[in-house]
């Protein structure tokens, strides 16, 4: 019985390291390079992510070489970030400040599998306002946040993400050629902040900013966005100074709870 719990133990501690490896790797990485990196016998690397796989914690990459995280460890890490380490109040404290300061809806966003996933949001206090609630999945090609992430990402990775979105037409002005789209998402990589020109829905606007991690990584955006009747994209990027500010809040927030 105390082989078996030790084997156990093992087994818990072995996976989790797996995932935390792949987790902070942030790109495909195949068995090999797990059992170069955890040194581990090889069996014992394949047997245990054959078991994440079926599980749901890890799953293939798109070119089928390496593994990333699957549907139940993304869910995860959403539901830890929407929680924010049980700083839920301070984080919803944030935001309502944002929205006050520069008078628009504000809406926090993770990356979620190819879309982004709204995880908190207070709205405008004006009779016309756009309605998109907290868990609505945006596409990454056509909306700020969207756009924020994706410039965040290394250039081959970002290559082979849009190489596997479809690259939808939502409006005029959305942006459906890849090569287009990369030189725009080298423009917000320089600029530290994604734009949206009425590109995800007719009559609204938005801008987005980084919230990172202390590594430097982008693990949500901060946004804000409002109709055409009201906020032009230029008085849009004059509330970036704002959202920055408050972008920094989020993430001392995220990193070791103090605002």
């Amino acid at each position: 019985m105390t082989e078996m719990r030790r084997s156990k133990g093992s087994s818990i501690r072995r996976s989790l390291a797996i995932l935390a490896k792949i987790a902070a790797t942030g790109r495909p990485i195949t068995p090999t390079e797990l059992n170069a990196d955890l040194d581990l016998p090889r069996p014992t690397i394949h047997r245990l992510c054959t078991m994440l796989q079926n599980e749901g914690y890890l799953q293939r990459s798109v070119d089928g070489r390496g593994l990333v995280a699957g549907p139940k460890l993304r869910g995860m890490a959403l539901d830890v970030i929407a929680g924010a380490g049980g700083q839920r109040a301070a984080l919803h404290a944030i935001l309502e400040e944002l929205a006050q300061t520069v008078g628009e809806t504000c809406n926090i966003n993770v990356p979620d599998g190819n879309a982004m996933r709204y995880i908190d949001r207070v709205e405008a206090r004006w009779p016309l306002r756009l309605q998109l609630p907290v868990g609505t999945r945006v596409p990454l090609h056509c909306t700020a946040s969207g756009k924020m992430f994706l410039s965040s990402l290394p250039r081959a990775r970002r290559k082979q993400v849009i190489a596997n979105l479809v690259l939808e037409q939502r409006t005029p002005n959305t942006i459906s050629d890849p090569d287009t789209l990369e030189s725009i998402l080298e423009r917000i990589r320089a600029d530290g902040f994604g734009d949206d020109n009425e590109e995800f829905l007719e009559g609204m606007v938005a801008v987005a900013v980084p919230v990172q991690d202390g590594k430097g990584r982008l693990i949500a955006t901060l946004a804000m966005h409002g109709p055409t009747q009201r906020l032009t994209l230029k008085a849009a990027k004059a509330q970036l100074p704002a959202l920055h500010r408050a972008a920094d809040k989020l993430s001392r927030l995220f990193r070791d709870g103090a605002v």
